[in-house]
């Protein structure tokens, strides 16, 4: 049996209120569909400026001042570990750039951006949150004219280019893990291609430790001539990882067991039973290995070959995740795991012939997802022609055309292809999906934009209901006290509605198997929202019990999301009868079912499981978006 730990190491001490656990980690804002950067230290005992210098990185830091200095763009292709995410933006401060602005760092992810600038604050000497701070989404931890080094999400910096077209308080923007390839890292590198051109004193450092290179320099390389003098940009290798890793192929026959807390007791213990001789036993476990086993840290990686990806299809307007193979560039990354506290070792469960055959990189979040987010914010940036604009990965035309139409449908553009005022252009400002910034925007409208807050907030976390192993039925149970016919979103209502009418405690969290942390992220989430609502004159109201106002409300905003059933016995979308069923995780996954409902999203695994389900009359459909449907005669 194999297992990863990946350990929070932060060193900084926090002061804590009555009713904190110590020994949690507060992971409600994690996106769940990907990987996380953490930060391991193998070498706290040393000094940290001896620790600094034990970083590949530091060998290349003149080289990397000099590089800056002279070029407007630099790309540092650097392995995983060597210190580029978290040692680059420090010697910009210690070679004084940060005198003439901000040193901005993006990451894909928030939990990045806190990790990081905590390590940095700590390694600078300095109270996060001064020096150092970070941004992400209701998050701003950062001080106006004291902030030098400043981690944001590439979303947020996006936004702060609605105030900031050409991000004047910036000296230099360094865009971190591009190999990501999120759908705001393209629009990011677009829009900062643009911004160079009119910022010369403005430095790019893009970093990265499987990026295409080339293709970058290409991109952001202005220089037409074959005079390399003229060049804009340049590329520099920073080589070595912190201790070497050795990469195996799969020999022989395994053993696969699954381990996770839905299985039952006597599923679980065949974990702890002997291989037949000659074959490998592997299993395949989530965090439930966590809490049975301790380990110092990542030694040995285990890369099962697959990944869960989302992507959009435009034809029934759902965006879906898929399990699919696993690219070169996520193994190499995968393999950068381990070796972190000494030599270590990765094991493909693939064959060194499969892995020749995989995609070299992950396709880009451009060219797979739904792009109406994107094209709000571009919109909002005053690009109106989206077929001209520079994509380091142009998406495909199909995918703008349904994003267009969906935004149009929500009213968020006018028939000319502008923002409606004020709709279109709160939608923009709202750190929201399109959909549900209409739906928080309209709220006022139906009398229930308190509902619709504690609902969208909750929506924001992960892991509401927690399961215990040994108490399934225990927690299912209490679970069952907040479920209504009406769906998933107005369970999650009351079970927020319950939290603060018990005063926000722990222990009735715990009583009910609630995730007490991730209620209370959605209580700051609320708060944060609320004040956005307000700024826009929103009405602040209650629907005071009326379920039908609340669910009205939704399908104002979650209209494109509306399925049907199928006298077969399945679901089918309105537009694009796409099959679809209801995750078994849903409140209506084992009520009858109902004829009409809207989803939030789609997972697609052996099939397509609609999740966050509400119950609505089709009336509604005909009456909030008659531009969008029609009514017909339902026909196999």
């Amino acid at each position: 049996m194999c297992v990863v730990i990946q350990p929070n190491m932060s060193l900084k001490s926090r002061f804590l209120k009555p009713g904190d656990d110590i020994y949690a980690e507060d992971r409600s804002d994690v996106d769940q569909t990907s990987g996380t950067t953490f930060i391991y230290n193998p070498d706290r005992s040393l000094s940290i400026e001896k620790q600094r210098q034990r970083l590949p990185v530091f060998t290349a830091r003149n080289h990397i001042l000099y590089l800056v200095e002279t070029y407007q763009t630099t790309i540092v292709v650097g392995e995983t570990g060597s210190g580029k995410s978290t040692q680059i933006p420090q010697y910009l401060r210690e070679a004084r750039w940060s005198v003439d602005g901000l040193i901005g760092i993006t990451q894909p992810r928030r939990v990045a951006c806190t990790t990081l600038a905590e390590r940095v604050a700590e390694e600078c000497d300095v109270i996060l949150g001064k020096e150092v701070g970070y941004s992400i989404r209701f998050d701003d931890y950062n001080t106006p004219g004291t902030t030098q080094i400043k981690y944001v999400t590439e979303g947020l910096l996006v936004r702060e280019m609605m105030a900031d077209p050409l991000l004047r308080q910036y000296c230099v923007v360094m865009l971190d893990e591009i190999h990501e390839r999120t759908l705001y890292t393209d629009i990011v590198l677009g829009l900062m291609k643009k911004i160079l051109r009119r910022r010369k004193d403005l430095r790019l450092i893009i970093s990265s430790a499987t990026v295409d290179a080339d293709h970058l320099y290409n991109f952001f390389n202005y220089n037409t001539t074959t005079d390399k003098s003229k060049d804009t940009a340049t590329v520099l290798s920073v080589e070595g990882r912190t201790h070497p890793v050795d990469i195996s192929y799969l020999e022989g026959s395994l053993l696969i067991l699954p381990m996770h807390g839905a299985l039952t007791n006597s599923d679980q213990l065949r974990v702890f039973q002997f291989s037949p001789p000659g074959v490998r036993k592997v299993v395949v476990a989530t965090n439930i290995a966590e809490t049975s086993v301790t380990m110092p840290g990542i030694v040995y990686v285990v890369d099962c070959g697959f990944v869960k990806l989302r992507w959009y299809n435009p034809s029934s307007h759902t965006d879906a995740l898929v399990v699919v193979p696993t690219s070169q560039a996520s193994a190499i990354q995968r393999a950068g795991r381990a070796g972190r506290t000494r030599s270590g070792n990765v094991y493909r469960l693939y064959t060194e012939e499969e892995y020749n055959k995989l995609s070299e990189v992950t396709p880009p979040e451009m060219v797979r997802s739904n792009l109406s987010s994107a094209v709000l914010n571009l919109m909002a940036l005053g690009i109106e022609n989206m077929l001209r604009f520079d994509f380091p990965s142009p998406p495909p035309a199909k995918h703008l055309s349904a994003a267009l139409d969906e935004l149009f449908a929500l009213g968020a553009l006018t028939e000319e292809g502008t923002l409606t005022k004020p709709l279109g252009q709160q939608m923009a400002e709202f750190p929201l999906p399109p959909q549900l910034a209409k739906i928080l925007l309209v709220s006022g409208d139906f009398g229930c934009s308190q509902e619709i807050l504690s609902i969208l907030a909750m929506l924001q976390v992960q892991n509401v209901f927690t399961i215990p192993r040994g108490q399934e039925c225990h927690a299912r149970a209490n679970h069952r006290s907040f479920q209504v016919n009406e769906g998933d979103l107005i369970t999650l209502l009351n079970v927020f509605t319950a939290y603060t009418k018990h005063g926000e405690s722990k222990q009735w969290c715990i009583k009910k198997f609630i995730n007490h942390r991730a209620l209370r992220r959605a209580v700051e989430i609320r708060a944060r929202m609320e004040k956005i609502l307000v700024n826009f004159s929103i009405p602040v109201t209650s629907s005071e019990g009326g379920v039908d106002a609340v669910c009205k409300c939704i399908t104002a905003g979650m209209f494109p999301n509306a399925a049907y059933l199928h006298h077969s016995g399945t679901y089918r979308t309105v537009r694009g009868n796409q099959l679809l069923c209801i995750h078994p995780s849903s409140v209506l996954y084992t009520e009858t079912q109902p004829q009409w409902v809207l989803f939030h999203e789609v997972l697609h695994t052996s099939q397509m499981f609609m999740r966050d389900l509400t119950v609505i009359d089709p009336t509604w459909l005909l009456e909030l978006a008659p531009h969008f449907y029609e009514k017909r005669t339902l026909q196999d």
